[in-house]
């Protein structure tokens, strides 16, 4: 009896023992596949963000009508309107013709633009001054202040204010904007990035009002540029934290010299605005990659040349109401003041050519 009841409970608890760890096994494998559930539901959902919206997807770049909405200017008026404007700059402004530095910036925007959604050439070229300014006209014509690049710390800051100013021109903003009757006459407000005391002043000349209405408009056109332009300079293999980082030192310049920015950006989004969305773009729809180009030689290079043309101008600037000497007839070494007979005994050295060039110190 004692031989049956062994046999028995041996029998009854092998298969207990079994089923326990089945149903462990079970649990395990449910709760895993839980877990795999999860992370594909979560994946889906990424994706499906961003197949609704692709504007936020940078993989659908160039495949995407960020420029779309109700325009009454075609894109072949708009590229009409925008050479005049860009040829009225021409006359008025000073156009930088080092062709090292006209090729470069060119060639930094061109890859940008080969990155954009932009549908339209551009045509980008270097004013000579010392505002930090870019802005682009309707049409794709582009300019660049020579006192942005010499304000960038390298060359991924210089492309982030680049990309911005493509994506207005991509995004169409300025016809649809002048189209929505936000802007009385376009000629008198580019679009402008950094805006700047010319800009500004453009404005007030023309009498130019925006009602207060449109303001929120206008901010809603620069978050679509700073959103656009930071997928366009990703894309391109820029760092995209570049771009918050130019508009920190924006910040820094305002907090310095209080008010000096306050009139420029009065329908562009405050600048810690900007900061914050540009920092939450790049976290949530820009994959981290390996590696990203910050700067290059040439971006040095073309600095510097910048750097020698502006203190070569502020040297002739402060002599140009200096009186200016010429040497006497037959007077051999002795110079005499313009307009005058005659004049005190000087050194030929004392010639404004002998001079040496000044250059401000690296």
């Amino acid at each position: 009896m004692k031989r049956l009841l062994a046999i028995f409970l041996t029998a009854t608890l092998v298969p207990v023992g079994v089923m326990a760890k089945e149903t462990a096994a079970k649990t395990t494998t449910a709760k895993s596949s839980e877990t795999t559930d999860a992370d594909d539901k979560d994946d889906k959902n990424e994706k499906s963000k961003k197949s609704k919206n692709k504007k936020k997807d940078p993989d659908q770049i160039g495949n995407r009508d960020v420029g779309k909405g109700v325009n009454f200017y075609s894109i072949e008026k708009e590229i009409g309107l925008g050479k005049g404007l860009a040829q009225e700059i021409e006359r008025q402004a000073k156009i930088v013709d080092d062709p090292v530095i006209a090729e470069y910036v060119n060639r930094v925007g061109q890859n940008l633009v080969r990155n954009s959604d932009a549908k339209v050439p551009f045509t980008i070229k270097v004013i000579d001054s010392e505002e930090v300014n870019a802005f682009a006209l309707p049409g794709g014509f582009f300019f660049v202040n020579s006192g942005l690049i010499l304000k960038a710390e390298n060359e991924a800051e210089l492309a982030g204010v680049m990309a911005h100013e493509i994506a207005h021109v991509a995004a169409r903003h300025g016809t649809r904007q002048a189209t929505r009757g936000q802007v009385v006459n376009l000629a008198s407000i580019p679009l402008i990035f950094m805006g700047g005391w010319a800009g500004y002043g453009a404005r007030q000349a023309a009498s130019v009002l925006i009602p207060i209405g449109f303001l929120s408009f206008s901010r809603g056109f620069e978050e679509e540029a700073d959103l656009l332009g930071l997928q366009y300079l990703y894309k391109t293999g820029y760092d995209p934290t570049a771009f918050v980082d130019f508009f920190e030192k924006l910040q820094s310049m305002e907090k310095r010299k209080p008010g000096t920015m306050a009139k420029v950006f009065s329908t562009h989004p405050l600048t810690e605005d900007r900061i914050k969305n540009s920092q939450k773009n790049i976290q949530q729809i820009l994959d981290s990659k390996p590696e990203y180009v910050l700067t290059t030689s040439e971006f040095d290079d073309v600095k510097n040349r910048l750097n020698m043309l502006h203190n070569r101008r502020k040297v002739d600037d402060k002599d140009l109401n200096r009186p200016r000497l010429r040497k006497a007839p037959g007077g051999g070494t002795t110079p005499v003041e313009d307009g005058k007979s005659g004049g005190d005994s000087k050194s030929s050295k004392d010639d404004p050519d002998e001079r040496p060039t000044l250059k401000r110190r690296q």
